[in-house]
């Protein structure tokens, strides 16, 4: 009987053992498919970024029957997948970022709920805030407070960008004071704010175009939009870095805190 036990067990170690070996020979193979795979699957989201360049490209230049506004629409639903999709996105970067926001500002320059998400994109996550600025003052041409309701903002994502992103507070602050003068033609709460802050922020500039205070003022306006996680994140970061602090009211809303004045 404990002969019968001990062959069985040495029967077992031998399967085991048996399997193993087959294991490790068959692993460099399996490494070599996944590798393969991976390959694969990201030369095929290479391949599909550049057919979007091109269908982008084509956007650009096509006849539109009329029917700007309607382009504008579905190729901003286009971008918002393009940029929700992070897990390709991580591969394959944010580069055509400034290409749907150019077929947006050639086909509707007034569609102003673009501007903020197009211009974060492009600055933010493909790096190329010198491009955002050209598609914005592009899109200004075609704005003004009475054209427009609310087109103040994008001389505020200007500004943003120009004082964050290029570290050029005289533009920044030019920027600010023309968001100040378009905001002051509307006597709502919101206007009146947008106004008041955007002339704060210039003066700032004016007198300390390094200010640290200026600059946490403006990582506080992005904060202050509709933000995706990685920007709200960054602008926290951005913040508590030149002294601020972050802090959560009672109410559950996030205030910002400001050093003493630089």
């Amino acid at each position: 009987m404990w002969l019968l036990s001990r062959q069985a067990v040495f029967g077992s170690f031998i399967v085991c053992l048996c399997m193993l070996g087959i294991g490790l020979i068959q692993f460099p193979k399996l490494q070599k498919l996944l590798d393969s795979q991976q390959v694969t699957s990201l030369e095929i989201l290479e391949k599909d970024v550049k057919a979007e360049n091109l269908r982008l490209n084509f956007l650009k230049k096509m006849p539109s029957f009329g029917y700007d506004n309607l382009i504008a629409d579905w190729v901003y639903l286009n971008f918002l997948q393009y940029f929700g999709d992070d897990e390709v996105r991580a591969k394959t970067g944010y580069n055509l970022s400034p290409e749907y926001f150019e077929v947006i500002i050639e086909r509707d320059p007034r569609f102003l709920e673009a501007y903020l998400g197009l211009s974060t994109s492009t600055s933010l996550y493909a790096a190329m805030p010198e491009r955002t600025i050209n598609l914005i003052e592009k899109g200004l041409k075609s704005l003004s407070p009475q054209v427009q309701e609310k087109s103040y903002y994008v001389w505020r994502y200007k500004a943003i960008d120009e004082l964050l992103f290029l570290g050029n507070s005289q533009a920044a602050q030019e920027s600010f004071l023309m968001a100040a003068k378009w905001a002051s033609q509307f006597s709502d709460e919101e206007s009146k704010y947008v106004a008041a802050t955007s002339l704060k922020t210039a003066e700032f500039l004016s007198q300390n175009p390094n200010s640290k205070y200026a600059q946490i003022a403006t990582w506080a306006m992005i904060l202050s939009n509709q933000v995706d996680k990685y920007t709200r994140q960054r602008a926290i970061n951005a913040i508590e870095a030149l002294g601020g602090k972050i802090v959560t009211t009672p109410e559950g809303a996030q205030k910002v805190i400001f050093p003493p004045k630089d």
